[in-house]
């Protein structure tokens, strides 16, 4: 019997893994120490920030600890202002009056005028300009009109002409004309003493009435001018800002004896002393009686240097002024 020959064992193949390279090697290292580095970092960058925050709290806890420094002291407010009585505002306000009457009494009209028509003309023509402007117009325009007659015939652009250093010449020229009109057809060519008639002429107010009828009449008025109006209101005397309530108010608090006068010391003070823009409050000698005092210069020196016309060395506004008047007379128009 034939035995069928046996086969032959099968050789074990051993499987190889596939080999790691040194450059595969060394690129996983670098990546394993690339995160270890990135996770320092962070756990770095972690315990600085806790670091800080832990450093801002006890810095706060130290200074709410430490004790709080002494507050500067307050200043002390001004004591308020009692409310004044009216029995007491109008001896504040006479002793005012009684004041200025001791400071001016020199106190006049500024404006140059011998008879009441040439007063009616420079008053008309003082609105919007100064009474030393008016003062060196006027020679010229009296020489050449005299009368209301004279004025009354004049050309309106010679008029014009004349008036021009005055500014708003051509309203004021025919308000002149008007009112020399006026006088000659209506009054006979005289100035009329009374209040009503006064006002009845063009370009003639109140404030210009109470000019002529105090001035060149012996009638009193109290004159409400930009400086009558201001100082009135710094003084306490009235609140109000149209002038014929303030010549009103004021009014009731003055004899009428004294309203002329009290209307030319008054705006000889606005003129000389309180001033609109700045009041020289430190060179004023009735500060005291003064609810405003404070709203101007109130350092002596520079209020002295702030004062003006005779009080400050300086000419006035009237080339010809009265006799008593203690400082220089004004310079004629070609001379300023």
């Amino acid at each position: 019997m034939n035995e069928t020959p046996a086969k032959p064992a099968a050789k074990k193949t051993a499987v190889k893994k596939p080999a790691t390279t040194k450059a595969a090697a060394t690129k996983t290292a670098a990546k394993k120490t690339a995160a270890k580095k990135a996770a320092t970092k962070t756990t770095t960058a972690a315990k600085t920030t806790t670091a800080k925050k832990a450093a801002a709290a006890e810095k706060a806890a130290a200074k709410s600890a430490a004790p709080a420094k002494k507050a500067a002291p307050a200043k002390k407010a001004a004591p308020a202002r009692k409310p004044e009585s009216r029995v007491a505002m109008v001896r504040r306000a006479r002793r005012i009056n009684r004041e200025l009457a001791e400071l001016y009494p020199y106190a006049h009209p500024e404006l140059d005028f011998t008879n009441p028509f040439e007063l009616l003309v420079a008053t008309v023509l003082s609105a919007q300009t100064t009474d030393l402007r008016v003062n060196q117009t006027t020679p010229r325009l009296f020489a050449a009109c005299p009368t209301p007659e004279d004025m009354a015939a004049i050309p309106p652009e010679q008029l014009e002409e004349l008036i021009r250093p005055t500014g708003f010449f051509r309203a004021k020229a025919k308000s002149l004309i008007g009112l020399s009109t006026a006088l000659r057809d209506r009054f006979g060519g005289e100035v009329p003493g009374r209040l009503e008639d006064l006002v009845t002429l063009p370009g003639v107010g109140r404030k210009t009435a109470n000019v002529v009828l105090g001035n060149a009449f012996g009638v009193p008025g109290i004159t409400v001018d930009t400086h009558f109006g201001r100082l009135a209101r710094r003084f306490g005397w009235t609140t109000a800002q149209d002038a014929e309530k303030v010549e009103a108010d004021v009014a009731e608090i003055f004899p009428k004896s004294e309203w002329t006068m009290l209307s030319h010391r008054v705006v000889f003070h606005g003129r000389r002393v309180c001033h609109s823009r700045k009041p020289a409050c430190g060179a004023c000698p009735i500060a005291p009686l003064c609810p405003s005092y404070g709203e101007g210069e109130t350092d002596p020196e520079k209020a002295k240097k702030l004062l003006k016309y005779e009080l400050g060395g300086q000419p006035g506004q009237r080339l010809k002024p009265p006799t008593d008047y203690p400082g220089q007379p004004a310079r004629p128009l070609a001379a300023s």
